[in-house]
């Protein structure tokens, strides 16, 4: 008789359990799959530090000497020219080509980039208007974007949107517009800089977030000014805590965006797209002060969530305020209110962002190579925009010259001192470099001024100080009373001449200023008359 073997029947229960069980293991894998690619997604995504420089402030802020390598200075604000809508100006005050001449930001930058750092140029701000808000001509608007990031060979532009720009429905579509033209031809990064409170982007921010992504702009990410608070921080609320509270929400509001897009980013990956820019020390409101304490606290925060972006306004305000400063409480553009050494903010908030932890160099005894030799580097006068350095020359305050390819000025009368010479430890350096000699550099020609502007010199006559006279087309000035001492020195570059050489641009001013002579016929009575001959 043949056996037959009756197998037990699972219940309906069990086969729930165990159908339960799976789809809980398919989850998890899911789950853990996404978080992988989230993690790798944000791990491509940069993260970096960027203080604001505001680019017009006097005294000029001198990027070159202040950016460390591998971070980026964010320059503020390029607007539109008040004369002409669609053309690009800083602050409203310089072309581009006046900001070189005036403040010399075009070898500055160079230099920064020459660093490996990396410029950022900004548009906008509260006091002028941004490019689509004034230029009707969407084209012509990202032409000025892409005339600017060329410039300083920049591949990030930051749109600080706020005030009547971002209330401004039709520039924002216009904006839209000139970003998706930029977008098609030019690789670069976009940054929005828009106002937060502490329950993060205001509606017109969302709105303007919204235009880009309905459009298909590529954001890389939104720069919350979390700064100027006011009645959303609530009392005794620290200002980092509340720059934190803002880019919580603000992140928030970005995943509810996107996912109305249909795109579905990790978490974070969409701290990557975040940005927070404290105001440091006294901010515009009384009572609201971001603390170095506050530094340290937001700067633990970007790391442990991977923000992408750090920022401050402003550069030109990261140093005390000195004995002298009157009101702490009154907001400087050239120090913060609060007591800090000089650059502190910056150490604070940098720390750990994005860059890298630099190699301990072998020594030359133990790797047994042989110290490097000096290089040789000749300097074209012919491509120079200053004189060549001369040790026999002696330069006083304000002098530039170029010295192995690069501008230096002098800090202090010196002579004989090589501007690259290394100082010893707390030795004054009497240069400062203000950066490499740019493609295309000539000379300045020299203005030679109009015969008649001032008398020539004659070695006959008296002169005393502050005269003027004519040299060989120069104007020059006497430094004290003076005769038979010729020019001749001063154009030669000595401080020790009786005279001092006027430079092009107050040479210039004098020839504007000169009233021009028109010649008239003599009447009768001026041949006879005794107020001729006087």
């Amino acid at each position: 008789m043949a056996l037959q073997f009756q197998g037990r029947r699972l219940s309906p229960v069990r086969v729930l359990i165990v159908a339960a069980a799976i789809a809980a293991l398919v989850a998890g894998g899911l789950a853990y799959w996404h978080r992988a690619n989230d993690s790798a997604a944000a791990a491509d995504a940069d993260q970096w530090f960027g203080a604001y420089v505001d680019a017009t402030s006097t005294p000029f802020y001198d990027i070159g000497a202040s950016a460390a390598p591998e971070q980026r200075v964010v320059l503020g604000f390029v607007v539109a020219d008040p004369e002409d809508d669609c053309a690009p100006s800083w602050g409203g005050y310089y072309s581009m080509d006046e900001a070189a001449e005036v403040f010399d930001l075009d070898r500055r930058a160079a230099r920064v980039n020459a660093a490996g750092g990396q410029i950022v140029v900004s548009t906008g701000g509260l006091l002028n208007d941004e490019l689509a808000t004034a230029c009707k001509d969407p084209a012509a608007t990202a032409a000025a974007y892409r005339a600017v990031l060329d410039r300083y060979q920049s591949t990030t532009l930051d749109l600080d949107i706020e005030g009547d720009d971002l209330s401004d429905a039709e520039a924002g579509q216009r904006r839209v517009e000139a970003v998706l033209q930029l977008q098609q031809d030019t690789d670069f990064q976009l940054w929005l800089t828009l106002p937060a409170a502490t329950f993060g982007l205001a509606p017109e921010g969302v709105a303007e977030v919204q235009r880009m992504l309905d459009a298909g702009v590529r954001i890389d990410g939104v720069n919350l000014m979390t700064m100027n608070f006011g009645q959303t921080r609530e009392s005794g609320q620290s200002m980092a805590t509340a720059s934190i509270q803002a880019a919580q929400t603000a992140h928030q509001q970005l995943d509810e965006l996107y996912q109305a897009k249909g795109q579905k980013l990790g978490e974070r990956s969409l701290w990557r797209k975040i940005g927070v820019t404290p105001m440091i020390g006294q901010n515009d409101l009384l009572g609201e002060v971001f603390s170095l304490e506050d530094a340290v606290e937001l700067n633990r925060f970007a790391l442990a969530q991977g923000v992408g972006r750090v920022s401050f306004w402003s550069a030109n305000r990261d140093a005390g305020c000195g004995e002298t400063y009157p009101d702490l409480n009154r907001v400087s553009n050239n120090c913060s209110g609060v007591a800090q050494d000089t650059g502190q903010f910056a150490s604070l908030l940098s720390a750990g962002l994005g860059q890298q932890t630099p190699a301990v160099a072998p020594s030359l005894e133990s790797s047994g190579e042989k110290a490097p030799v000096e290089t040789a580097i000749a300097d074209d006068p012919d491509a120079s925009p200053y004189p060549i350095w001369n040790a026999q020359f002696a330069y006083v305050k304000g002098d530039r010259t170029v010295w192995r390819k690069n501008v230096y000025e002098a800090k202090w009368w010196n002579q004989n001192s090589a501007p690259d010479a290394p100082a010893g430890k707390d030795q004054p350096q009497p240069w400062s470099l203000v950066g490499p000699v740019l493609p295309g550099d000539k000379p300045a020609a020299v203005l030679e001024a109009p015969a008649g502007l001032y008398p020539s010199w004659s070695p006959e006559k008296v002169y005393t100080k502050d005269d003027r006279v004519l040299f060989e087309g120069r104007v020059v000035q006497a430094k004290w009373w003076n005769t038979a001492q010729s020019p001749e020195a001063a154009l030669q570059g000595s401080t020790d001449s009786s005279w001092m050489v006027l430079d092009n641009a107050t040479v210039r001013k004098l020839i504007d200023k000169k009233p021009a002579k028109t010649p008239s016929a003599p009447s009768k009575a001026s041949a006879t008359s005794p107020a001729a001959e006087n």
